[in-house]
């Protein structure tokens, strides 16, 4: 049987991803081996991605990742928009892209998607087994097994690099929401489709029963497995509640299972969570999984802001990436209204890195504060044009500025002549290096 990727970490092989990786992190080689074969770092790739793509870590140590989604719906299911969207993700700097597809020919959007994307690709393999049941007019609730794992091995075989598993979902779970007090029950659409099947068939869920069978394919085809949050809380009142906690500690269980199978495995986290929650739940999830990398929606830490939801995950993100998290996932400002435009999209990844970067520099990150004092010198010296490039936004840097050009070009709008940096500059003994005469 050939070694995985975590097993080649195990036995001290090397790897051009670990060394691909290393060079970003700005990190030694032994520290990627040494996380990735304990399972606190993943590395996704599939091995027969098609065309190369640049090896991402995600994990203990690491800067915070950015994931943003895409895909199309039954009212929007044009492929070359979802193409659109890529690009411009992809120029946003975003490290993972996830197609959530639900409309359309799925294979041939995902194979496209998967042909021009240099960044790691997800999926949710349960959205298309979804659509088929639709398609052939049978309810999702007459779904079997062997029709679960013919989809997942579809889409490792098109090259997906990692794949998200509602696995933790089980029958007690199940059982707490139907006897619980949610404000807002399931709001994972993994999650609800195999609370449907448990609850109509009185079984276990078949992802969780036939876990050994999953562990096979990721094995055959290195996915790295994202153990889905089917029960994620929907509203900031069902945060940190008792079907919440109780998937985690299955789904800790899991990562044990993965790991002793040689496969890379990360953990999904909550949805709307309240500021004062986080860190709890940040330290929880590293608790129960020992460590394993924290993939999280946001959270969002208010619901009033339809409209402003890029806003509120990214304030829920930083504060999660600085207590633990490892990767974010984009929320934008679309979010539960609508599918996002391609402008929705590019902000959404923005702002994502945004968060991502302000907790690295928190965490010390080698390398993360230096981008800010870059900055910083740029604008004490008024070079508008250094600033620009070193923004995470340059595009929307340059447009805001020449929206409304100053009269006087070493300084902005907002100060004019009272700039405080040119009146404290015409106040600092000038620099020479001659020497003054006496």
């Amino acid at each position: 049987m050939n070694k995985t990727i975590m097993e080649k970490a195990h036995a001290g092989i090397e790897l051009p991803e670990f060394t691909e990786v290393a060079k970003y992190e700005r990190v030694s080689i032994d520290k990627i081996m040494e996380g990735v074969a304990a399972g606190t770092i993943v590395i996704t790739k599939n091995n027969v991605r098609p065309r190369p793509i640049r090896s991402v870590g995600i994990g203990s140590g690491l800067l915070v990742k950015v994931n943003a989604n895409i895909g199309t719906s039954q009212d929007s299911a044009d492929i070359k928009n979802e193409l659109q969207k890529l690009e411009a993700l992809v120029q946003a700097k975003s490290d993972a892209v996830m197609d959530l597809s639900t409309g359309g020919d799925l294979t041939a959007i995902r194979k496209a998607i998967i042909a021009n994307s240099p960044i790691p690709i997800g999926t949710v393999p349960i959205y298309e087994i979804a659509v088929k049941q639709r398609l052939t007019g049978t309810p999702m609730i007459k779904l079997s097994a062997n029709d679960i794992f013919k989809v997942i091995e579809e889409q490792a075989k098109q090259g997906v690099d990692f794949m998200t598993v509602h696995a933790g979902l089980t029958a007690r779970t199940v059982e707490m929401i139907l006897r619980g007090s949610r404000t807002m029950n399931v709001v994972s659409r993994g999650g609800a489709f195999l609370f449907q099947w448990i609850r109509f068939n009185e079984c276990e869920n078949p992802l969780y029963e036939n876990f050994d069978r999953l562990l096979e394919i990721c094995r055959k085809y290195e996915i790295t497995l994202s153990l889905g949050d089917g029960m994620r809380p929907g509203a900031v009142v069902d945060a940190t509640d008792q079907p919440q906690i109780e998937e985690l500690l299955t789904l800790g269980e899991l990562v044990d299972r993965a790991r002793e199978a040689g496969v890379q495995a990360m953990v999904e986290g909550p949805g709307h969570v309240p500021i004062d929650q986080i860190e709890t739940n940040m330290k929880i999830q590293k608790q129960i999984c020992k460590g394993a990398p924290f993939y999280i929606l946001g959270p969002v830490v208010t619901d009033i802001a339809p409209g402003y939801d890029h806003i509120t995950s990214a304030i829920g993100g930083a504060w999660a990436a600085y207590f633990g998290a490892d990767f974010l996932c984009y929320v934008t400002r679309t979010e539960h209204l609508s599918l996002p435009n391609i402008e929705a999209v590019r902000e959404g990844v923005i702002i994502t890195r945004i968060a991502a970067h302000a907790a690295d520099i928190a965490k010390g990150h080698p390398g993360a504060i230096n981008w800010d004092l870059q900055m910083s010198k740029a604008r004490f010296d008024l070079n508008w044009e250094r600033q620009i490039s070193l923004a995470i936004d340059p595009k929307r840097a340059s447009f805001i500025r020449d929206a409304l050009p100053p009269s006087d070009e070493e300084v902005c709008t907002m100060c004019g002549e009272f700039c405080a940096l040119k009146m404290t500059k015409e106040a600092l003994p000038k620099k020479t290096s001659e020497k003054q005469e006496i």
